[in-house]
């Protein structure tokens, strides 16, 4: 069963699954500060990397979300049967709403949260994940801090993707894998190099 978007909250707005078993369901965007949900098109064209990347193998991938605002990202990950999404989301609002979806979709493979993205990459010791999906709030510096976090949790062959304000600018041990742009927002799928032989 799918959830209703007349529910939605006033002053809220709805964006819709655009592929997998989940496809066309629509998600709430909770009113939170700084929340921009990746576009449509963008995400569409994110997962037709993945798909030719990963051969369309979802299955055997985790998936890391670490700003899950409204969950476009992931969801969109496990509607595509990913084994495991496990989403950060600071926001107790954005939370709450992200948890009420899952339930709503039955998606056991999403795991939800509620803290701080720098905290919880600390803790994530022995996690190790083949997408790290990175979409922060703009203008407030937090890839320069993710950028050093990151290798530890990388699966070999691991992507990261990003969504930034500016061209992606990774530092010299990552590599731009893909990348394009959309509207005044560049994003792009890098790796860190060393997991290239």
């Amino acid at each position: 069963m799918k959830p209703n978007p007349k529910a939605a909250p006033s002053g809220s707005r709805t964006i819709r699954i655009v592929g997998g078993d989940f496809r066309r369901t629509p998600i709430v965007v909770p009113d939170v500060a700084g929340l921009r949900p990746t576009p449509d098109r963008v995400r569409e064209t994110l997962f037709n990397w993945l798909n030719h990347l990963w051969a369309n193998e979802f299955a055997d991938k985790r998936v890391l979300d670490l700003f899950a605002g409204s969950g476009a990202l992931g969801l969109e990950a496990a509607s595509r049967g990913a084994g495991l999404v496990q989403m950060v989301e600071q926001d107790r609002g954005a939370v709450s709403a992200l948890r009420t979806l899952r339930d709503k979709l039955k998606a056991d493979a999403v795991r939800i949260h509620s803290g701080d993205a720098l905290h919880a990459l600390s803790r994530m010791d022995a996690s190790r994940f083949e997408l790290v999906l990175l979409d922060p709030p703009f203008g407030q510096g937090w890839l320069e801090r993710l950028w050093p976090l990151l290798p530890p949790v990388l699966a070999p062959d691991a992507l990261i993707y990003i969504e930034s304000e500016s061209a992606l600018a990774p530092p010299p041990e990552y590599e731009i894998v893909r990348e394009d742009k959309a509207g005044a927002v560049h994003y792009g799928l890098v790796q860190f190099a060393a997991l290239r032989n």
